[in-house]
């Protein structure tokens, strides 16, 4: 069984209430189980097939999910790399190779499925474009009408592609994310649609478990998890997610949980680095890294308190050495991920730079979208196609 919390000032309301803010002080809520409930061993879950659903026992479903074979993504020793900074341990989290593409496949399998037990049958969101993908692949398949808000030129044309190749009403606004926001919160809180933005608390019990996954794949607790962080949603969603082991006994310790920004939309590494108690919302994000081009994460409050609460740390990289690590990745370990993504490893070089890691730290990034999710940045990047005539001394002249 399981309840919704208030983060903030504890308040409580039922499973079946439909609610994104607490009523009393209009805070974030989390899913709260009672974990004397949950009785399988670690070692049984060990025994399913590595997907999402392995660890339906954590989870608030209790209908069919809505699924895609969601999750057991790869996780990449990075011998190259880890080798030029010093790191023996280092990994990446592809979540890239869900089947939309991203990590947000992780909260939308849990998503519409909540939709669907809790009796609604339309939902909708705003994105910088990996929410919309994901949204509109499960909303199809759960045949289900689907309502995208976008900021006008600012979403990568990849991931606007498969919002309309799976069917949902795509509408791009003169504004920002926070904007969109803004708008289909209010749309959906006064014409009874279901927002699937990271504000919904069922959304971040899918994201979780990238941590479980980490976990068993890895064999252990990692020193340190690291994230890009746009809306905050992920962060916090591991965070919790581990914590919750903890408290079941399958682990005993919790990694150092670490954020990485773009520069230019950094307001949770400015809260980090001043101490701050909440951030202050930057109001003109911008970054090359589109996914995580926001000035007011909607879940900040929770990813401090997961930050700081495991020891752990923010960074900000530039666009630079964003673009920089996403063309390492690529062409030392073979992994071909989108700008935001890259930023959590480029994070990672930054502080190894600085001499803040050990060598013999185990250090897992989550690099949480795949290539093909920008691929006019990645053109930009690379030199074009050489262009020949037919012949064999033509094709020797350019090798």
């Amino acid at each position: 069984m399981y309840k919704l919390v208030c983060v903030h000032c504890g308040a409580e309301y039922p499973p079946d209430a439909i609610v994104y803010n607490c009523e009393k002080c209009g805070h974030l809520l989390a899913v709260k189980y009672d974990l004397d409930e949950i009785t399988i061993s670690h070692e049984e879950l060990l025994k399913r097939p590595i997907k999402l659903w392995r660890y339906k026992e954590f989870l608030p479903v209790k209908i069919e999910p809505v699924t895609l074979q969601e999750g057991g993504t790869p996780l990449y020793h990075l011998e190259r790399l880890g080798e030029e900074l010093g790191l023996d341990n280092l990994y990446a989290k592809h979540e890239g190779m869900n089947p939309s593409g991203s990590f947000k496949d992780r909260g939308m399998t849990l998503g519409v499925s909540m939709a669907k037990q809790l009796g609604k049958n339309i939902v909708a969101c705003a994105s910088t474009g990996n929410t919309s993908a994901s949204m509109a692949v499960y909303a199809a398949k759960a045949n289900m009408p689907a309502i995208v808000l976008l900021p006008a030129g600012h979403v990568a044309l990849g991931k606007v592609a498969q919002a309309l190749m799976h069917g949902a009403k795509v509408i791009s606004i003169r504004g920002n994310f926070d904007r969109a926001l803004e708008m289909v919160h209010e749309l959906c809180i006064t014409h009874g649609i279901y927002l699937l933005n990271s504000i919904n608390p069922y959304r971040l019990e899918g994201q979780k478990t990238i941590g479980f996954e980490v976990v068993d794949q890895l064999g252990c607790v990692p020193d340190r998890l690291v994230l890009p962080v746009g809306n905050a949603g992920n962060i916090s969603a591991v965070y919790k997610g581990l914590c919750e082991w903890r408290d079941v006994g399958y682990i005993d310790t919790l990694p150092r949980m670490t954020a990485i920004q773009a520069a230019g939309a950094c307001p949770i590494v400015s809260a980090i680095k001043g101490h701050l108690s909440e951030i202050v919302v930057e109001q003109n994000p911008e970054t090359v890294a589109s996914a995580i081009r926001i000035g007011a994460p909607v879940n900040a409050e929770k990813a401090l308190r997961a930050i700081r609460e495991t020891g752990g740390t923010a960074e900000s990289v530039t666009d630079a050495e964003i673009l920089a690590m996403q063309r390492d990745l690529a062409r030392y370990e073979g992994i071909g991920v989108e700008p935001a993504s890259a930023a959590s490893v480029a994070g990672i070089r930054k502080m190894a730079e600085m001499g803040l890691l050990d060598r013999d730290e185990k250090i897992v990034c989550v690099v949480t979208g795949h290539l093909l999710k920008d691929p006019e940045t990645v053109i930009k990047q690379c030199a074009p196609p050489i262009e020949i005539d037919p012949t064999i001394e033509a094709l020797l002249a350019v090798l």
